[in-house]
């Protein structure tokens, strides 16, 4: 199949797809009623992609726009679509008990494209793009993933592979000292010898501050293994 690479075309594409695998593989198989409510649903779940979740908060904000629904509800309907694969759930951890939080949560989508045909792409999207092709790469290499919180800092992602760890915190850039402080500097805080990395659309390589790695995207999606 050959679709033209107008915006226009490429959308409709991945709607129609999203719209298949949401009627055969969520509707149908599970039985689902409140239609309505798993499409508005999806679309704030991939406007959220790279925050914390929980579904307390999903109820408050639909509260807000005048539609009820029960927390059951929305666990139910989070878990039909981690179970027809159309998204992922990422747990934290506290780094220093490594203490797995029971609430409070991030979804990454399980293909970009159908991301951004739920919600459409804006160059304002970026950054969680950006996360969320991250953390497919590292499951991708057959990395476990979390995210990790230190105090009131949060790490994107420590993921674990044979026994071995890496820590990851994603940026778009690096332009301010500001956003080097905070990025690198929550890597820092983390006491143990255990490779760490910044991950940006930043072009230049090879860059590293007190043995914290400042690694392009490109590098890392096509030299990291």
């Amino acid at each position: 199949m050959h679709l033209q690479l107008d915006d226009e075309t490429v959308f409709d594409y991945l709607k129609n797809i999203n719209q298949s695998i949401l009627f055969r593989d969520v509707v149908s198989r599970f039985e689902v009623r409140n239609v309505e409510f798993l499409v508005r649903l999806i679309r704030y779940l991939a406007g959220e992609v790279g925050n914390i979740i929980s579904a307390r908060n999903i109820v408050k904000f639909l509260k807000s726009q005048n539609i009820s629904v029960s927390i059951n509800i929305v666990l139910n309907y989070i878990e039909y679509l981690t179970t027809a694969m159309l998204i992922s759930k990422v747990m934290r951890t506290d780094i220093h008990c490594k203490k797995v939080f029971e609430v409070g949560e991030k979804y990454y989508f399980n293909d970009i494209g159908i991301r951004n045909g739920v919600v459409g792409f804006s160059p304002f999207d970026l950054g969680q793009i950006l996360e969320n092709a991250i953390y497919l790469h590292l499951k991708f290499l057959g990395y476990s993933v979390l995210i990790g919180k230190q105090n009131e800092q949060e790490v994107d992602f420590i993921a674990e592979r044979n026994g071995e760890k890496i820590y990851i915190q994603v940026a778009l850039r690096i332009t301010e000292i500001r956003t080097m402080e905070r990025e690198f500097g929550n890597l820092k805080a983390i006491q143990d010898n255990y490779p760490k990395y910044v991950i940006t659309l930043d072009e230049y390589t090879g860059a590293s501050h007190e043995g914290i790695q400042h690694v392009p995207l490109i590098h890392f999606l096509h030299d990291f293994h």
